[in-house]
């Protein structure tokens, strides 16, 4: 498989996405080149073998409701913006298609079927992370790194 796959260039062309399609989700990893070789991911902590990849889902919930849909896709990527520094460097997010197969140990999504979609651009999250340190709230990175 190759890695040759469209990039997603802005914020507004991921919204689209997710208004044309549903069952998407972004995953942080070298890409799906490397992910659908075996088609599944691994507990860090434990190592066991997990019954698909494991992804954080785009679909924009019902209780969101009215509310901004870029705030939402923001959202997402913002939480596990920090991959590439904490895991490699070759780390970079891509959207799929697939099926929740299961839960992971962290309740992430485990997904199988999956088609690759598209890369996500460095500038797509470098807005992402604008628009979140631009919301009322203190909000931070799901960054276990940082956990004392």
């Amino acid at each position: 498989m190759s890695t040759a796959m469209p990039t997603l260039t802005s914020l507004d062309d991921l919204v689209r996405l997710l208004g044309r399609r549903q069952g998407l989700y972004v995953r942080w990893s070298r890409g799906p080149e490397y992910d659908l070789v075996t088609g599944c991911s691994s507990d860090e902590l434990t190592g066991v073998r997990l019954p698909g990849l494991s992804a954080s889902p785009l679909d924009v919930e019902d209780w969101w409701g009215t509310r901004s849909v870029r705030v939402w896709v923001a959202r997402r990527l913002y939480d596990y913006c920090h991959l590439p520094r904490v895991r490699d460097p070759g780390t970079r997010p891509w959207v799929l298609h697939g099926a929740e197969q299961a839960r992971g140990p962290d309740n992430e999504p485990l997904v199988t079927n999956v088609e690759p979609l598209g890369w996500i651009a460095g500038e797509v999250i470098t807005k992402a992370r604008r628009i979140i340190t631009e919301q009322p709230g203190a909000w931070g990175p799901l960054d276990r790194s940082r956990a004392s």
